[in-house]
């Protein structure tokens, strides 16, 4: 099973716009599967029953979208699905430590549910 960690970043001066970070296992998910790609506003994606919750019945998730070289069209998307008590993302593609390409994340409902309410609780503390 892997491990979900989510951050935001507050936006300017830092970046461009506020945006979120979403580390697979210690691993940039974003990043990896395309370097153009900033992952979406986290309030878009972390409210509660927002896109990131699970639910039976699998559905497409944009989790990000092309910042370079300039705002685009282009979008990152994932499937999300609960079947008992694991989350499952798939319809991935991006590289693992080891190279080699990854299409398919589990996590542990108990474990992605705490990550995606405590960064939103962060979130709320923020505003």
């Amino acid at each position: 099973m892997s491990t979900l960690l989510i951050s935001a970043c507050p936006g300017q001066p830092t970046c461009a716009a506020v945006h979120t970070y979403l580390f697979v296992d210690g691993l940039d998910m974003v990043t990896r599967s395309d370097s153009r790609m900033a992952g979406l506003d986290p309030r878009r994606l972390l409210r509660p029953g927002g896109p990131l919750y699970p639910t039976d019945t699998q559905r497409t998730v944009d989790v990000a979208t092309q910042e370079q070289p300039k705002p685009g069209p282009g979008r990152l998307t994932i499937q999300v699905r609960l079947r008992g008590e694991t989350v499952i993302w798939s319809d991935l593609m991006y590289p693992g430590p080891d190279g080699r390409p990854i299409e398919e994340i589990r996590f542990r409902l108990e474990q992605y549910l705490g990550e995606v309410e405590r960064a939103y609780a962060v979130l709320k503390d923020g505003l």
